[in-house]
């Protein structure tokens, strides 16, 4: 038979000389790795709602066109801002796009109140945005996997 455990005033067994051996280096890197483990399943799903909160953040934000520094100013076919009512232009439209709408146009869809011609001009604007103008932080996002 074992040998038997002593027991402390809290009734909590403990390890004497004669126990035996002490637990192998094994055992111990397994109890470690178990316990990484559930701590590693806890930060995947601490993480999980986060991105997905970002994920709807991105589809909520918006893409001025032009930006407003640009204000005023109508977009021709090349995506560069000209001087209003340049011919062959197009008028801004009424109001920013969210990331969503501009997602969606980039995979083949349009624009909300645009037509086939003014929805390329838009795009070729968003696609020219720099760091600095409004709106380029919102794209950039939507290039990013999962954007």
């Amino acid at each position: 038979m074992g040998h038997p455990l002593h027991m402390d005033e809290t009734t909590q067994p403990y390890r004497t000389d004669d126990d035996g051996p002490e637990p192998s280096r094994a055992a111990t890197s397994s109890r470690r790795a178990l316990m990484l483990g559930a701590i590693g399943a806890s930060t995947v799903v601490a993480i999980r709602p986060a991105l997905a909160q970002t994920t709807g953040s991105v589809l909520n934000c918006q893409i001025p066109v032009p930006d407003p520094g640009r204000a005023g100013s109508y977009i021709a076919r090349d995506g560069s801002t000209v001087p209003a009512r340049t011919q062959g232009s197009f008028a801004p439209p009424s109001r920013p796009y969210t990331g969503e709408e501009v997602k969606r146009a980039l995979q083949g869809g349009q624009l909300p109140n645009s037509n086939s011609l003014s929805n390329r001009a838009y795009l070729n604007y968003i696609r020219r945005l720099q760091r600095g103008q409004g709106g380029f932080t919102c794209y950039a996002s939507l290039q990013m996997p999962g954007g």
